[in-house]
């Protein structure tokens, strides 16, 4: 399984977006507020590879993640597997290809966040090693609305 990192320039970035849209999709209605991918354009995509790494496998695109340098970490976002590619073992491949590339770089954890409401993502992470670490609002909320969750590096 190849995986492969996009540059701001790369058409495939399109299908990229689409695939993140099409699986993020789901969630409305479920979850408040609504998610982020729906402010999420093209541009920003481009930008996010000057500054993180946007990977994908597949072509066209069965899934892909954004991973961004944190503090101490790498903060796993828009990770996303297309419908029919899903039990084939991709995002457990790009979250490990991630701990790699957290330990090459000596840094300490991967970090993520998913909503309250979206109890099989938080199942599916914690079969992936990541404990919960945090409950966090959203601005405007006073209840919690997101989940954060680590997988320490080794």
């Amino acid at each position: 399984m190849q995986i492969i990192t996009h540059a701001p320039t790369d058409p495939d970035l399109t299908d990229v977006l689409t695939l993140m849209q099409v699986s993020f999709a789901y969630m409305d209605g479920r979850i408040d507020p609504p998610s982020s991918i729906h402010r999420l354009t093209l541009n920003d995509l481009k930008e996010k590879c000057e500054t993180a790494y946007v990977w994908s496998i597949g072509h066209p695109c069965e899934a892909c993640v954004v991973i961004t340098p944190i503090k101490d970490g790498l903060y796993i976002g828009k990770l996303a597997v297309a419908e029919q590619s899903r039990g084939k073992g991709h995002a457990r491949h790009l979250i490990n290809a991630a701990t790699g590339l957290g330990i090459q770089l000596g840094l300490r954890y991967l970090e993520l966040e998913t909503r309250v409401e979206l109890s099989e993502n938080h199942a599916v992470f914690e079969k992936m090693d990541f404990h919960k670490t945090d409950k966090t609002a959203h601005d405007g909320y006073t209840r919690p609305t997101s989940i954060t969750m680590r997988r320490l590096l080794k």
